[in-house]
C-alpha cells in the first residue's frame, strides 16, 4: 500500500494580491488529507474519500482507460473533477496510469470538508505525489490560482510566498508569536468559494503598486511583531488596503462591529476562517452570535 499526506493551510497576510506578486505569509495546518493506494487486478480505480469521521462523502469507480483518454460525460461534478485531475497528472506524466491493472484509492480528511482548509490543494498535492508530477504544474491544469496553498502542504511550518517573474519565492519563516495564546481562529459558518473572489478581485483591482509594497511591508513587520498591540495595529492596516481594492466592507464591520479586538480575513473574503485578537478568551463572544467553531491557535497551526 502506498500512502501520501499532505498539510492544509491559511493565508495569514496577501489574500488576493498574492496572486500579483505580494509577499505573503501562510501557515500549514495541524489538520490535512492522506490518500492511500491499494493496487487491484482489474483496470479501474474504485475512489472512496472519507470525512474528518471517517464518513463516506464521496465515491465512484473509474476506468482506466475513461481516465487516460480525458472522456468524462458525468452528472456528478465531483467525478468530473477526479477524473480531470488524474488527466492532468497523465499529461504531466506520460507514464502514470499506464497499467492493465488498477488502484483502489482512499482520501482521508482530518478537518471538516467546509472548513476551506485545503480540501482541493491537498488532493492535488497528494496525486502530484503518486503521479510522480510537479504539484504547482498540476495545480494551474486544474484548479488555477496562486498556489501558496501547495506549498503549505509540503511544508511543516510558517512560510513567505511570493509569485515572482520568474520562478516561486517559498522561504520558511520564525513566526511563532509570543502573543500566540491571544490568537484564535472563527469560522464564518460557510465555505467561500476563492475562485469567485479572485473573479471579483481581478474586476476591481487597480494601482497595485502601491497596494503591494504596503502589504509587503506588513507581512514583514508581522512576522518579527513583538507585541499584540503593534499585530493589531497591523492587521487593522491590512484590512483597509484590501478592502479599498475589493470594495467590500471588513468582516469586522460586517458582523462584529462591537468586538473588543481586531478581526482579519483570511482568504476569500466572505466565508471560511478569520484570525482573531483577543485579550480575553473571546469563545462566548462568538458562540452568542451563532459562530461556534473558534480554534485556538496553537491547535490549529503546524509549527517546525
Amino acid at each position: 500500500m502506498q500512502k501520501y499526506y499532505s498539510n492544509g493551510k491559511l493565508l495569514l497576510t496577501g489574500e488576493y494580491v498574492v496572486l500579483d506578486g505580494a509577499l505573503s505569509l501562510a501557515v500549514p495546518t495541524k489538520q490535512g488529507q492522506s490518500l492511500h493506494i491499494e493496487h487491484i487486478d482489474e483496470p479501474k480505480i474504485i475512489w472512496k474519500s472519507l470525512d474528518e469521521l471517517g464518513t463516506i462523502w464521496f465515491e465512484d469507480t473509474f476506468l482506466i482507460e475513461q481516465i487516460t483518454s480525458g472522456f468524462s460525460n458525468l452528472d456528478n461534478d465531483i467525478s468530473e473533477r477526479v477524473i480531470q485531475i488524474l488527466n492532468a497528472a497523465k499529461t504531466l506524466n506520460p507514464d502514470f496510469l499506464n497499467t492493465n491493472t488498477g488502484f483502489k484509492i482512499t482520501t482521508s480528511l482530518t478537518f471538516p470538508k467546509n472548513w476551506g482548509l485545503g480540501t482541493s490543494s491537498t488532493l492535488i498535492n497528494n496525486v502530484a505525489q503518486w503521479a510522480n508530477v510537479n504539484a504547482f504544474e498540476l495545480l494551474n491544469l486544474t484548479f488555477g490560482g496562486s498556489g501558496y496553498d501547495i506549498a503549505c502542504a509540503q511544508n511543516n511550518g510558517p512560510i513567505t510566498y511570493q509569485l515572482q517573474k520568474e520562478r516561486i519565492a517559498i522561504k520558511q519563516v520564525d513566526f511563532n508569536p509570543i502573543f500566540k495564546e491571544h490568537l484564535y481562529f472563527v469560522y464564518l459558518n460557510k465555505k467561500q468559494n476563492s475562485r469567485d473572489g479572485i473573479v471579483t478581485y481581478n474586476a476591481n483591482k487597480s494601482n497595485l503598486e502601491s497596494v503591494i509594497s504596503e502589504i509587503n511591508d506588513i507581512t514583514t513587520k508581522i512576522i518579527s511583531c513583538k507585541t499584540i498591540e503593534t499585530f493589531d495595529s497591523l492587521i487593522k492596516q491590512h484590512e483597509s488596503f484590501i478592502s479599498k481594492i475589493i470594495k467590500q466592507d471588513t468582516v469586522k464591520e460586517l458582523l462584529f462591529k462591537d468586538f473588543n479586538g481586531s478581526i482579519k480575513s483570511l482568504g476569500a473574503w466572505g466565508g471560511d476562517f478569520v484570525l482573531v485578537t483577543a485579550r480575553e478568551n473571546p469563545k462566548n463572544y462568538f458562540k452568542n452570535k451563532g459562530f461556534n467553531t473558534v480554534v485556538d491557535y496553537d491547535d490549529m497551526v503546524f509549527k517546525f
